[in-house]
């Protein structure tokens, strides 16, 4: 038999994964890594860290399968998307540490691109709103601030990529220089209808060209990766969100996913067509696969499953992540108590890089178990702003939510985003979706599954979460949750 072993590089760990053609887990082996904080509003990690994580579950990963390099038919990536590195061709070392998707050094220069009038502009070509969430001013940052980063980047001497193509570069031996469609399109320099790196948003951020990885498929083999000595196929690459669909299953227009990881993403397939947002969603390439560019549209969260780190970590109300859904269970509701996680501002469909975290309705009855459930909650509240903006934006209305990372095994959390929601939330059998998303399309690149087809007849229901709040009871409770947005809003502006 042969696997298919998919690389998860995520915010606050990496991971690797084998599959079977079932689309069964055979091995999976995680390590977390170092979260840096050098200045409030400042996320960096240590690309060699990253590296050496990787490496070491894949490693670890074909061992516990007791297979390998062999064995394995294709490798697929998934990673982190935006967070931006720059290196030295020549030597495959990073000239800084990785600014991470949650930075939001970058804002002030947001907010000069929009004051200058260039919204309109990068909405059409990229899909997307002006954010420091995105890779372009980070990557512009590097270039001003690393000692004569510009003068060699225009010299062909660095190396721009977001985490895949960082993965695909070591992989390789710096054999590649490369990422695909579906990361590419989150970077605020690729023009999604013509599927390419586009000049004027070049010039607009000072960005070389000669900087950018080539933009591939997100199946097809793109590289060879050295693992054990032997050579495997990199056959597939997609950014987590965009995996995760593929890994659900939502190949055709008007399925959608929601991943509960580090942030919260909802994405909805929208096919050919890229939809515009009217409601401060982007449009996003899903993949790009046999010649053809499928869309989705995407609403993002920033901080989701952080908060329970948060509240492990930061507050220490918790020992382990998954204590919190005991703990928010000791209380009947929330008690009035609503918690805002906007650590690093507030994504779609608000977008306020100057909103922070804050705690409102606390009273002398108040106690860790309404806090961890405020917090629980304001996962579902920032999923259903999004159901809704999206709903508006496609014209449908949604009849399920399959969803998917790893606050999808919190079952209050999960019964909780059905009743705001009113429909549905479906969890599959498999809940490694991104990683998943990325085996499928890397066997897909060479033949291990035949079609599309054969993917979706893997897709398997492990549990219903139906609704069971009464709606004017949810229409109250968001009505609060919003009145505690608007509160949090603007904060270190």
């Amino acid at each position: 038999m042969s696997f298919i072993l998919a690389l998860d590089q995520g915010t606050t760990s990496s991971r690797a994964i084998v599959f079977d053609r079932s689309g069964s887990i055979r091995a999976v082996a995680q390590q977390e890594f170092a979260q840096l904080y050098p200045q409030p509003g400042w996320v960096e990690h240590d690309p060699m860290e990253i590296w050496a994580t990787q490496s070491g579950v894949m490693a670890e990963a074909l061992a516990k399968a007791g297979i390998g390099a062999a064995d394995i038919a294709a490798l697929g990536i998934t990673n982190q998307r935006e967070t931006t590195v720059l290196w030295e061709r020549a030597t495959g070392k990073p000239v800084a540490k990785a600014i991470v998707w949650q930075d939001r050094r970058t804002a002030p220069d947001c907010d000069a691109l929009r004051a200058a009038g260039h919204a309109a502009l990068i909405a059409r070509k990229t899909g997307l709103v002006i954010d420091a969430y995105f890779s372009g001013t980070k990557l512009r940052w590097l270039l001003d601030h690393v000692p004569g980063a510009r003068a060699r980047a225009k010299r062909g001497e660095l190396a721009f990529g977001t985490v895949d193509s960082w993965l695909v570069w070591q992989l390789s031996g710096g054999a590649a220089h490369v990422t695909d469609a579906s990361n590419a399109s989150r970077t605020m320099l690729f023009d999604i209808q013509r599927g390419d790196w586009d000049d004027e948003l070049l010039a607009l951020l000072d960005i070389p060209r000669a900087v950018l990885p080539k933009v591939v498929a997100s199946s097809g083999i793109c590289a060879e990766a050295s693992v054990q000595g032997a050579r495997v196929p990199i056959a597939g690459i997609a950014g987590d969100q965009q995996a995760a669909l593929f890994g659900q299953a939502c190949l055709r227009p008007g399925l959608a996913k929601n991943t509960y990881g580090t942030g919260c993403f909802l994405l909805l397939n929208t096919g050919r067509k890229a939809v515009a947002s009217k409601n401060n969603l982007v449009s996003t390439v899903a993949w790009r696969r046999e010649g053809t560019t499928e869309y989705a549209l995407e609403g993002s969260v920033f901080i989701a499953g952080a908060v329970v780190q948060w509240l492990r970590d930061g507050l220490k109300l918790i020992r382990t992540a998954p204590e919190v859904e005991a703990l928010a269970a000791s209380v009947p509701d929330n008690g009035g108590v609503y918690l805002v996680p906007a650590f690093a501002g507030l994504g779609a469909p608000h977008w306020d890089a100057y909103a922070r975290g804050s705690i409102f309705g606390l009273t002398r009855g108040a106690t860790g178990g309404h806090i961890a459930r405020a917090a629980l909650e304001s996962i579902a509240y920032q999923s259903a702003e999004l159901v809704r903006a999206m709903e508006s934006d496609a014209g449908i209305e949604l009849t399920e939510l399959r969803v998917d990372g790893g606050a999808t095994a919190n079952d209050l959390l999960m019964q909780f985003q059905a009743d705001i929601l009113g429909v549905p939330v479906v969890r599959p059998k498999v809940a490694e979706t991104t990683a998943l998303g990325a085996a499928y399309l890397a066997g897909l690149a060479v033949g291990y599954w035949s079609d599309p087809a054969e993917v979706a007849a893997n897709w398997q229901v492990q549990r219903r979460f139906e609704p069971a709040m009464s709606r004017d009871r949810a229409s109250a409770l968001m009505a609060d949750w919003r009145k505690a947005v608007e509160r949090a809003k603007h904060w270190a502006q």
